[in-house]
């Protein structure tokens, strides 16, 4: 059994909870964001349940785990709770924790989850996990700062509260690893967007479903789409779920394309076909008809593109072009690619045919 100790954290301090977190439990399970993600939090979540809980914490000390209040090092309030189960057959632990809303953004968790890691390593444990849902891009980007790695998705391996089941990404951490800040190969946008002022880049998100479904039914988009074939509703709503932790994973950037002005939807862009090794990745896209013919697209490639170059290790950024599509051309031309070569029969196409492909490319300015 683990003992229980009060772990020191930086700005955060892990202790026993007590009766008086109680009322900061109650307001803190209250939070759509910990009801979204953790399903086993009643709702409502009443002092009855908070009082369970603080059963419940006892009997995971009893059972081999340890669990403890995330409290403000300095007035000892209460901002969270974290704990690492009993260790599994093969003597992994693992970590989950809640961060109430009103102490997010300042490094609470990513404090917390790192100091219980090292004491749980500090008393034996060799290697440590942590599960994330596929959407919960808050708690993952924690665990990439907890020196975590990310290993890959567990599929369907967590009931939702509706009744389904969802996807979680699984992180592990080893006791001789260096515990230095895991840095995505594709970071976010610096501040959340990329814009021109006219143009603006925005990360896909299952908000976007519906938009880019309509985008991408269009019949010249779908001629252009590798293979040809219009989305499943239920498959461009899956693509956009997906496409946070698509980009943590370092995989592909995928963005919305947006009048800086109004807002609006315009289109879709994204960044794929990754290879570090290279230090090349591939770019698409794809604009609304009411949005063609105002550079639009350009902007947004010229957008994408040069943010890569600044922020990422990537030093080429391919295209591919139907040899005809004279308005795409048109456009790698004007955000500076150079046309590179003429490939015969790449892509597949309708009815078991073969596409030619014309392909661009653009390089990281020297210096």
């Amino acid at each position: 059994m683990f003992p229980q100790d009060v772990i020191p954290a930086g700005p955060v301090v892990l202790r026993l909870l007590t009766d008086d977190d109680v009322e900061s439990i109650v307001c803190g399970c209250g939070d759509p964001e910990i009801v979204r993600f953790i399903p086993t939090v009643p709702v409502p979540y009443t002092r009855d349940d908070a009082l369970s809980y603080l059963k419940v914490a006892e009997r995971l000390w009893e059972s081999g785990g340890a669990s403890f209040a995330v409290a403000d090092a300095g007035t000892d309030e209460w901002l969270g709770n974290i704990g690492l189960k009993a260790l599994d057959p093969r003597g992994n632990g693992e970590v989950g924790y809640l961060i109430a809303p009103w102490a997010r953004g300042r490094g609470v968790a990513t404090a917390a989850t790192r100091a219980l890691t090292e004491w749980a390593f500090s008393h034996g444990v060799q290697r440590m996990e942590l599960l994330a849902d596929v959407e919960n891009l808050a708690s993952q980007r924690v665990a990439l700062a907890s020196g975590f790695h990310r290993e890959g998705v567990q599929r369907s391996a967590e009931a939702r509260r509706d009744g389904t089941r969802s996807d979680l990404v699984a992180f592990a951490r080893l006791s001789d690893d260096s515990g230095d800040r895991v840095r995505p190969y594709l970071p976010d946008f610096p501040g959340g967007s990329l814009s021109d002022g006219v143009v603006r880049l925005t990360p896909l998100t299952v908000e976007d479903a519906d938009d880019y479904h309509a985008l991408m039914s269009l019949p010249e988009v779908v001629a252009t789409w590798v293979p040809p074939q219009a989305p499943d509703p239920a498959d461009s709503e899956e693509f956009c779920r997906l496409a946070g932790t698509r980009r943590l994973a370092g995989e592909r950037v995928e963005a919305a394309v947006r009048d800086a002005v109004t807002g609006a939807f315009a289109g879709h862009i994204q960044l794929g076909s990754v290879v570090p090794p290279l230090g090349q990745a591939m770019t698409g896209y794809s604009t609304l008809p009411e949005f063609r013919g105002r550079r639009f697209t350009t902007r947004a490639v010229t957008l994408l593109v040069e943010w890569a170059f600044e922020h990422t290790p990537l030093s080429r950024i391919v295209a591919g072009t139907s040899p005809g599509n004279l308005a795409s051309q048109r456009v790698l031309e004007n955000a500076g690619f150079t046309r590179e070569a003429l490939l015969h029969g790449l892509l597949p196409g309708p009815d078991g045919t073969r596409l030619d492909d014309l392909q661009w490319y653009r390089l990281r300015p020297p210096g």
